[in-house]
């Protein structure tokens, strides 16, 4: 009897708790047979924990008055009304979901991935952002690899993105790097989280991955969910996003600096 596929999407689904319940079975025994996917499920379970504990408090907060006034239907123009009803419905969600706005889900019909690859410089960020959220306050473990080992952390991460890697020097600026990991990936792969931090325990995290296409969008581009800023940028093959729980002016000097090692000859 030939195994059934287990797809990304029902690992996903399993990990948020909708996967029908014919498939369990089958799903089961694809985490028995495969322990690092089995991994990867535990690991976006976290996750969900996680993002539960920080933003559920958020989205059970009323809908701000001045946008549901917003929505209401006027007295006259009714032709106009459905599309613009729509947009303000749209802004109305966004709102309402607080910090779960582009630092939750993505909307790339992957079924939702957690902490991928991404196709888009806005899933870039959110997936970093995510990512950040997760590994930045751990004590005992934020890492993977130390710093102390950071020549065989630079090969071992290099090799598994297919791509020369080389973690930036930002103790001028006051941060030194503690260590990296491998987090899980889309169909491009793995991804790699470098993470600093500074002499008073603030920490940054440098999050490289692999794009589906080739682009060069050197440009940088800044987004922000209450305290935490991301500055993101796609460079051909690569996706970079620093986040950082540090003011916009901050990170970007930071940003500059990553910029500028990346971009000399290795």
């Amino acid at each position: 009897m030939t195994r059934q596929a287990i797809s990304e999407a029902q690992l996903h689904a399993l990990a948020d708790g909708v996967l029908p319940e014919e498939q369990r079975p089958a799903v089961d025994a694809h985490l028995r047979a495969h322990p690092q996917d089995a991994a990867r499920v535990d690991a976006w379970r976290e996750q969900n924990r996680q993002l539960r504990a920080l933003f559920n408090p958020v989205q059970e907060e009323a809908v701000p008055r001045h946008l549901l006034q917003a929505a209401a239907p006027p007295a006259a123009n009714r032709g106009w009304y459905r599309p613009a009803m729509q947009a303000a419905a749209a802004v109305v969600l966004v709102v309402a979901g607080g910090a779960g706005g582009w630092l939750l889900r993505g909307g790339d019909g992957d079924g939702g991935n957690s902490v991928t690859a991404s196709a888009s410089p806005v899933s870039l960020a959110r997936s970093a952002a995510i990512a950040h959220a997760v590994y930045t306050p751990e004590v005992r473990h934020p890492v993977e690899v130390g710093a102390e080992q950071e020549a065989h952390l630079v090969q071992w991460l290099s090799k598994r993105l297919g791509t020369q890697l080389q973690p930036p020097v930002l103790s001028p600026l006051g941060y030194q790097l503690i260590g990296g990991r491998l987090l899980p990936g889309d169909g491009d792969g793995p991804v790699a989280q470098f993470m600093y931090e500074d002499g008073g325990g603030k920490r940054l995290t440098l999050y490289v991955a692999k794009e589906r296409a080739g682009r060069q969008e050197t440009a940088f581009r800044y987004t922000q969910e209450k305290e935490l800023s991301v500055f993101y940028w796609i460079d051909g093959r690569l996706g970079y996003a620093l986040s950082a729980n540090l003011p916009k002016k901050e990170l970007g000097k930071i940003a500059d600096a990553v910029y500028a090692q990346l971009e000399q000859p290795r």
